[in-house]
């Protein structure tokens, strides 16, 4: 059976919507088969991959709503093992749609569980908000992967969002687990990217992935591209630390069998 992960942060711009795909195609890479779901109704994780939002016809949006199977509309992308159920900006009124309807928190789980056994990993990108949708990825979820930005508010609002998913642990999805805090765009040259390091992992310990994810032009790019990093520049610094955190997933999950010299790529000097 199939693992379901969200990766939120209602705080905009800490790579959360790199860390899907790229956490995405990284697993891919590894041999796992993985869908990842566009839950934004900015859709940057759908044009991410080489998808073209405009020409997106059908979308998650009509799986909630609609009920129209998932497995209809999921779409092949150009990294391996990678698939994707695609966003549109409709995405936007489904959460004034859903408001009335019974069982609301729960939508996307009915949809997901229809396919979640035909793969490895479901990775979903959470819009920045603690709205409807977000409710609706946590409640469909296994566990929750929370970026957090190696700046000076890192710690803002992430309170906020522990708080929100012991609501949903309490009241909707008792499975629900945190996978991890991911520390992103990180810069080894700052005195306080090393700060807030320390801080992270003071405050939350075995929480915080040992996986770090440095600053790097290429991770900025890839998506410009229609790309992954691993397709863009397998070798750069971005997809080399995304190659670890999927290792580091799957060693924590117990779905792999790694020697201790396979488990961490070494960056070429």
């Amino acid at each position: 059976m199939g693992k379901i992960i969200s990766v939120a942060n209602q705080k905009g711009g800490v790579g959360k919507t790199t860390t899907a795909i790229n956490l995405a195609a990284a697993l891919g890479v590894l041999e796992r088969k993985v869908l990842l779901v566009d839950a934004d109704p900015q859709a940057n994780a759908t044009s991410g991959v080489g998808i073209d939002p405009k020409n997106v016809k059908t979308s998650i949006y009509e799986c909630i709503i609609n009920d129209i199977e998932p497995q209809d509309i999921i779409l092949e992308t150009s990294s391996p093992n990678l698939y994707l159920l695609p966003a549109h900006i409709d995405l936007v009124g489904a959460e004034i749609e859903m408001i009335n309807l019974p069982s609301r928190e729960k939508m996307m789980r009915a949809a997901l569980s229809k396919i979640k056994n035909d793969y490895d990993f479901i990775i979903i990108d959470c819009s920045p908000s603690l709205g409807l949708i977000t409710l609706n990825s946590l409640t469909a979820s296994d566990s929750v992967i929370i970026p957090v930005q190696c700046e000076y508010f890192a710690l803002e609002g992430l309170g906020k969002l522990l708080n929100t998913i012991k609501i949903v642990q309490a009241r909707l999805n008792p499975e629900l687990s945190i996978e991890g805090l991911l520390l992103t765009m990180y810069d080894i040259r700052l005195r306080l990217s090393n700060q807030v390091v320390e801080e992270v992992k003071t405050h939350f310990q075995q929480m915080v992935f040992d996986t770090i994810i440095q600053r790097n032009t290429r991770l900025g790019e890839a998506p410009s591209h229609g790309e992954t990093i691993i397709m863009h520049d397998a070798s750069c610094k971005g997809a080399v630390n995304y190659l670890n955190l999927a290792r580091e997933i799957l060693q924590n999950n117990e779905l792999t069998q790694l020697k201790e010299s396979e488990k961490i790529i070494e960056l070429e000097e």
